[in-house]
């Protein structure tokens, strides 16, 4: 991180808030704009970055990186037996993460991918079992969100995708709703303003037959059958 402080970005503890997208929206969405440059440099050094998603603010680490992911479960406070989804780029990050893409899950992620559905693979030998909880599946996601988008990109691999919060308390939609604690707890903070809000990302477990929802969210039960149909 640079010690400079620059214009739009503020100190706040340890973390640096860099405010982007409030007045220049259509160029902060660009994946190279230097905030998510920079971001993508402290992710790949094992900082963690809270960063924009669709709907709320989420922590960002590296998702192959065992000691990153610990420190997004210490600073959670969560539970060791609550896995932590992940964030890719595309489907074709899959390949070294997951064990088996199911039929299922092409057509799904053809559907509503990027979007608002998680889907729950079996998780490759490689994955942290930090990760999976040890599980051994995995949640998968492509956001939708330029900026959640370009950071997958900038950290060159899948990045942590869990809320901004500590376990058991409600997710953000604005960084001043951040526990105080946690904004000194990461390395910087990717301010976009106000976000929608809402219910999240439906996740949606493909390792059986049928699949099965294990949230539902902005993606609906009804959507996934009709999507699902010609597997009937």
């Amino acid at each position: 991180m640079p010690d400079q402080i620059k214009p739009g970005q503020i100190k706040s503890g340890k973390a640096t808030i860099i405010r982007v997208g409030l007045n220049d929206p259509i160029e902060f969405t660009h994946p190279d704009h230097a905030a998510v440059i920079e971001a993508g440099k402290i992710i790949r050094n094992q900082g963690i970055v809270i960063f924009p998603a669709q709907c709320l603010y989420g922590l960002a680490a590296n998702a192959l990186d065992p000691k990153a992911i610990q420190k997004i479960f210490d600073l959670k406070q969560r539970p060791r037996n609550n896995p932590i989804l992940v964030l890719i780029q595309n489907q074709k990050d899959l390949s070294p993460i997951v064990k088996h893409i199911p039929d299922s899950a092409r057509i799904l992620m053809e559907n509503f991918w990027p979007g608002n559905l998680t889907l729950v693979f079996e998780a490759a030998e490689t994955v942290s079992p930090l990760l999976t909880a040890r599980t051994k599946k995995i949640g998968i996601r492509v956001p939708v969100h330029p900026v959640a988008r370009g950071l997958v990109r900038q950290a060159k691999g899948p990045i942590t995708g869990t809320s901004a919060n500590f376990s058991g308390q409600p997710a953000c939609s604005h960084v001043s709703l951040l526990p105080p604690a946690m904004v000194q707890g990461v390395d910087l903070i990717l301010d976009a303003g106000h976000l929608k809000g809402g219910s999240g990302s439906t996740i949606v477990d493909v390792t059986c037959e049928p699949v099965r929802i294990l949230r539902q969210g902005m993606v609906s039960a009804i959507q996934i059958s009709q999507a699902l149909t010609p597997l009937i």
